[in-house]
């Protein structure tokens, strides 16, 4: 049998990080952080446990991957889906759309993922952030922003803080009304993107901006 090559070995590497990262995300989801080990989660992939520190230095960057992972395929799929768009303000009401429903589907996985974010650890620069990252850079510049480097961490931060404004423990924030405070703060008609039922909160809200 003759060896494999280079790009096998590593579409093989590639299918391995991939099934570690969404096993991250199913088993967290399903039993919280805490009750997750690393070893559940090479189990759930299907691969040595080895492995998991082999891509990963610990079960906290290989959380903040997963989500990060997650986020993307999710802001992915929202702005690709039919009928397709190219206009930048349908685009960027889509991308807060999508932001907000996954806080609201995954809480548990979100709040579990805001959290680690602040602890001393920090925020995880990997190749699943910088894809989020790249994706949001893109909808920004569709939309108009003269100054993307300036804007998308802007955009970051107001995102970040809608998801825990709806996740808050005790205190949360109905996901409308956030959603009507980023939709106004950056000029989207209520109709773009996905509107919640109900219509805008407090039945206000510009037809057109």
């Amino acid at each position: 049998m003759s060896p494999r090559s280079a790009s096998v070995n590593e579409e093989l590497r590639r299918r391995s990080r991939e099934r570690l990262l969404r096993s991250t995300v199913e088993l967290v989801a399903e039993r919280g952080y805490e009750a997750t080990t690393l070893g559940d989660i090479a189990d759930r992939a299907g691969a040595a446990r080895g492995l998991v520190s082999y891509y990963f230095p610990g079960k906290r960057q290989l959380l903040q991957s997963a989500v990060h992972r997650l986020l993307h395929l999710t802001l992915y799929a929202a702005l690709e889906r039919e009928p397709r768009s190219e206009d930048g303000r349908e685009r960027l009401a889509r991308a807060i759309d999508a932001i907000l429903g996954l806080a609201r589907d995954e809480p548990l996985l979100m709040r579990t993922h805001m959290a680690g974010i602040l602890t001393a650890e920090g925020f995880v620069q990997c190749p699943e952030q910088q894809r989020l990252a790249e994706l949001l850079r893109d909808t920004l510049a569709r939309y108009g922003s003269r100054d993307v480097d300036a804007d998308y961490p802007l955009l970051r931060a107001l995102l970040m803080g809608a998801v825990v404004a709806v996740l808050l423990p005790g205190a949360p924030m109905p996901a409308a009304r956030l959603r009507a405070e980023l939709f106004q703060r950056y000029g989207l008609d209520w109709n773009l993107g996905v509107p919640p039922d109900g219509g805008p909160p407090g039945g206000t809200f510009p037809s057109h901006l």
